[in-house]
């Protein structure tokens, strides 16, 4: 019985279309990584400021304005591989590239080159993500969007975990110019997984560049004014007001962390392998269940549980503060963060899928994953700062509360999720 249980819900994962999610995560986690835990570390390690360290986060600018270019991924056909995988293939080649000559840089030479590299690697991470996720809106039916969406962070993060973890771990064994050299040949990973797989079959297309740009915005923000409720006109505000506030708290907490370890005493490697491999048996279970938990209850009732888990796993790190350097309060810290991340990540992604229209999927998936991702650049990069200000403790009790208008607006506009 718990047998035939476990195996029917698993069996979805199994699916071809499921796995090259999975596949296609593991390519967009593992050049986030690169430009914040690695690049934080790498700094870090030559006495770069906090503050310096804070503003790098700027270089994340591209994630946050990719829906600007994602009408051309709408709009254009350049290979015969198909308007999603010839893209594809495009970004995926110039951002090994990047990664890889990110590596041979010198930050004591000229920090600004750096900077310049890193920017071109988000530049082609986000371009691929655009690709992506577009990919697999279209690629998967209706019901298999939550499942699908639950792959894909699980793929992610392995990805994280390859240039995270394993990034730091190699650190302190072998330069950084090898480390990031070695992921950009794991990287040939996603070009493989991209010319195998197949194209989706949309027939639904912009005919001209001005429909591309305009028209993904115009049916957003129209497609609920023709029913004659007060409140329906500012439905498509409220729903990007959630997307951007969501995972507000969660982004802040995570983007100083591996400065915030090493300052209480934790060294590389132990950052590595306790607080990376231990969170990342937790996040995957956490998308795991995330995936299984949202088909069972709904998106919304997901989307609520799952918010105020994310709020109070992050209060941990406070406690953590406190406590300072202790195996055991680091491990039940981070394995209630990365549980809660996982399971909230997956129903995130899982609304904004349901979100998005089929016919002009890159734009309109490309503007709330940009929204998405403000927090880390704008907020995050403001974030030395702030702890300077605040000092760790209060900052970590700031990042949980941030996140709570979220769960408000979400109560708002409840009606709008069909749960399956």
């Amino acid at each position: 019985m718990i047998y035939d249980s476990i195996k029917d819900i698993i069996k979805p994962y199994s699916e071809k279309k499921i796995f090259i999610s999975l596949l296609m995560g593991f390519v967009a986690g593992l050049p986030l990584l690169l430009t914040i835990t690695l690049l934080q570390a790498w700094l870090t390690d030559l006495d770069v400021s906090k503050s310096t360290i804070g503003l790098f986060a700027l270089i994340g600018l591209p994630y946050s304005l990719k829906f600007l270019w994602a009408p051309l991924f709408d709009r254009y056909i350049i290979s015969k591989l198909g308007r999603r995988r010839g893209w594809l293939l495009l970004a995926q080649v110039l951002l090994i590239i990047s990664i890889f000559f990110l590596g041979q840089s010198n930050p004591l030479i000229n920090l600004y080159n750096v900077a310049i590299l890193s920017l071109a690697v988000t530049f082609f991470s986000a371009s691929q993500d655009i690709v992506i996720d577009a990919y697999r809106r279209e690629i998967l039916s209706e019901n298999q969007q939550t499942i699908g969406a639950s792959a894909y962070v699980l793929g992610y993060r392995f990805g994280a975990l390859a240039a995270g973890a394993g990034g730091l771990i190699l650190a302190d064994i072998y330069t950084y110019s090898f480390v990031y050299s070695l992921m950009s040949f794991i990287m040939l990973i996603g070009v493989l997984t991209t010319v195998l797989s197949e194209e989706p079959n949309v027939s639904i297309k912009p005919n001209t560049l001005r429909e591309s740009i305009v028209d993904p915005f115009k049916e957003f923000f129209t497609r609920y004014s023709k029913e004659q409720l007060a409140l329906n006109k500012y439905i498509p505000y409220l729903i990007l007001f959630f997307v951007l506030m969501y995972k507000v708290g969660d982004t802040m907490a995570h983007s100083l962390s591996t400065n915030f370890y090493l300052e209480i005493g934790f060294t590389k490697t132990e950052i590595g392998t306790v607080v990376k491999f231990f969170g990342l048996g937790a996040t995957l279970l956490g998308a795991f269940i995330g995936g299984a938990l949202s088909l069972k209850i709904g998106l919304y009732k997901s989307l609520i549980y799952f918010g105020v888990f994310q709020l109070i796993a992050t209060i941990g790190f406070t406690v953590l503060y406190y406590v300072g350097n202790n195996m055991m309060i680091l491990i039940s810290v981070i394995t209630l963060e990365n549980l809660a991340a996982g399971m909230g990540y997956t129903a995130y992604l899982a609304f904004i899928a349901h979100m998005t229209s089929k016919e002009f999927t890159a734009t309109q998936f490309a503007l709330m994953t940009a929204l998405m991702s403000l927090p880390r650049t704008f907020l995050s990069g403001t974030s030395g700062f702030l702890v300077e200000l605040l000092n760790w403790d209060m900052y970590f009790i700031f990042c949980s509360l941030i996140a709570i208008p979220a769960l408000l607006i979400l109560k708002r506009i409840k009606f709008i999720i069909k749960d399956e």
